[in-house]
């Protein structure tokens, strides 16, 4: 009649860091930077055929200050690019950044004096996702490496994070190979 039976195996003992984790890993809330046609792709991943819900990103906001996913999907212009930082800078930390299809990771096939050659020349970047445009499994796989990068990434609880993951998803090997090397 102790207290081990009137508890039983509920009891379970944890982190404060790691609860903080898994509510933020549960709870991502995406806005989209759409541009182009990968937009139009990412508006089929969150209708309810894909239900991203059962990922917990299904809360779209279109508010950076509510936000904590930026995802660019699209081509960006120079002209974009201030309000691109902008909308990046306006976002409360802890952030992530999905750069969507081969416009925005890596000009696509706008190689021009007007397009920007990759986002990661303006913001950090955490997952890459090849196509034109990108299936919505792969954006889809590219949260599910968002929360994996929080679950194993530190909080500002043990030392905070790191900028930029470099996570790649896709079979495009030539946009897979020239995103990220923009610097």
């Amino acid at each position: 009649m102790g207290l081990e039976n009137f508890m039983g195996d509920s009891i379970v003992t944890t982190t404060i860091d790691e609860v903080v984790k898994w509510g933020r890993r549960h709870s991502l809330w995406p806005m989209p930077f759409g541009t182009a046609c990968c937009a139009i792709e990412y508006m089929s991943t969150v209708s309810s055929v894909f239900d991203v819900s059962r990922f917990g990103a299904e809360l779209i906001r279109f508010s950076p200050r509510q936000a904590d996913l930026l995802i660019v999907a699209g081509t960006i212009t120079f002209k974009q690019a201030p309000i691109l930082k902008r909308i990046y800078d306006q976002m409360p930390e802890p952030k992530w950044v999905i750069s969507m299809g081969a416009c925005a990771s890596s000009g696509g096939f706008y190689d021009n004096y007007c397009t920007v050659q990759g986002i990661d020349q303006i913001i950090p970047v955490d997952v890459y996702i090849a196509g034109c445009p990108p299936r919505p499994e792969a954006v889809i796989d590219a949260t599910i490496k968002i929360q994996e990068l929080i679950h194993t990434e530190g909080s500002e609880f043990t030392g905070g994070r790191s900028r930029g993951a470099k996570i790649y998803i896709g079979d495009d090997k030539e946009m897979l190979a020239k995103a990220g090397t923009n610097k």
